[in-house]
């Protein structure tokens, strides 16, 4: 396939190429084994001495198709899907970090990587110091302890939308000499691709914008081949791995040692491996990605605008917007579009949110975003709800928020919808 594709072409051509007599379309391959005729040859795959498949768990032919395609997409070297998006966030970090490390995150995460990093890294013995995205370089820095191993962020935070400063904190990530982890779950890659502006690794929930129609749960870890494992801060990484022999991973992959890792010895060992046919169904969303973001973001943007001057609404929070404050990131990082999420404070508080919610015919509330359907939901009692008052407000999240995923209807359609419930929500 060809690099040198436009990203449009990669969406669809990208990632399975049939050969002759083959099946045009990626197929589901939906077999937990795989045939072989040589025990020597068995052996290699086992040894990772040769390229194949032989259990799903490590690998699988349609959700190769996948992987290759995202990778290609993002601009990374490999790729491993998952099972969800939480999966692809947890082995990102345990590649990498073990019991007695370290990890610093920005403070504004989506609630589901707040809790992990917060609750469940600590019971392993993972220490997370969450640190606010617009915090100083020397305050970053100043967080960082012998054992940290990396920096976790996002491009768009989720909820609060604040788009991350790139140049600040991977020039930070360089200096500390220890990878940038970005969730670019609510861009993808059609919108950014953020190897081009100094991550490391890129991690998404394919349940929302790849997936795109709601159907399928599912995450994917890309790599960007562009970090230096051998720097002496990752023995994981450069010294022999008693599991497959002495094998060390830097030494034999080179650039390929953190995505083959993930996946040979953590996805070996933890099980978080994808459905064939969600991997299929991911695959098939992102044929149309290109063509659904932009909608996506089209009609955010005049969904904030129309909201902006609303009299029921008190605030519009979205990053196309001039009055937001990560406008001036969003045109550096986000050229094309903020992507289709957006949140807004309804006038009346909490009670008027509920009723504006109950209102709404056409957007519908789910726990959920990305998908071609407009939904609405309220963060501090559903997504947030496990976090403490003082964590929602360091996340983004007030208790007057409401968090719209605007879908790809006609956009007069969905203005019409929410213009009746604001009105209906004072009642």
């Amino acid at each position: 396939m060809d690099k040198q594709w436009q990203l449009e072409t990669q969406a669809i051509q990208g990632g399975y190429e049939p050969r002759n007599g083959e099946p045009r379309i990626l197929p589901i391959v939906q077999s937990t084994t795989f045939k072989y005729e040589s025990a020597d040859f068995m052996a290699k795959l086992f040894d990772l001495e040769a390229p194949g498949h032989f259990y799903t768990r490590l690998s699988n032919p349609t959700s190769e198709g996948f992987e290759k395609k995202i990778s290609l997409m993002e601009g990374g070297v490999g790729a491993l899907a998952t099972s969800s998006g939480q999966a692809a966030t947890t082995l990102a970090v345990l590649n990498i970090c073990q019991a007695g490390q370290h990890l610093i995150a920005a403070s504004t995460l989506y609630g589901g990587t707040f809790s992990l990093f917060a609750n469940t890294l600590p019971k392993m013995g993972i220490e997370v110091t969450f640190v606010a995205p617009d915090a100083s370089a020397a305050e970053i820095k100043g967080k960082f302890r012998p054992t940290t191993r990396a920096i976790f962020t996002e491009t768009i935070g989720n909820p609060g939308l604040n788009v991350l400063d790139f140049a600040k904190w991977s020039a930070v990530a360089r200096e500390m000499q220890v990878p940038l982890i970005v969730d670019n779950t609510f861009p993808t890659p059609c919108l950014c691709r953020p190897f081009e502006h100094g991550a490391n690794i890129v991690v998404h929930s394919a349940t929302k914008y790849i997936d795109g129609h709601a159907t399928s749960v599912g995450g994917v870890i890309v790599d960007g081949g562009n970090f230096d494992w051998s720097n002496g801060r990752f023995p994981e990484l450069t010294e022999p791995d008693a599991s497959y022999h002495g094998l060390q991973y830097h030494q034999t992959f080179g650039n390929l040692a953190y995505i083959v890792k993930a996946r040979v010895q953590l996805m070996r060992d933890l099980g978080t491996c994808p459905s064939p046919f969600n991997a299929f169904l991911f695959n098939l969303g992102m044929e149309t990605l290109p063509l659904r973001i932009q909608r996506h973001s089209d009609n955010a943007l005049q969904l904030a605008r129309f909201l902006e001057q609303h009299p029921l609404v008190s605030w519009v929070s979205y990053p196309g917007l001039p009055s937001h404050p990560s406008h001036a990131l969003a045109q550096k990082y986000l050229p094309k579009g903020a992507s289709g999420v957006l949140t807004f404070g309804i006038k009346g508080g909490g009670a008027a949110g509920k009723k504006f919610m109950e209102s709404c015919r056409l957007v519908a509330l789910v726990v959920h975003v990305g998908d071609a359907r407009s939904c609405v939901l309220h963060p501090a009692s559903t997504t947030h709800r496990q976090l403490s008052e003082e964590q929602q407000r360091a996340s983004g999240v007030t208790a007057d928020l409401i968090r719209l995923s605007v879908g790809i209807e006609h956009i007069d359609d969905i203005i019409r919808d929410v213009d009746q419930a604001l009105a209906t929500s004072q009642g």
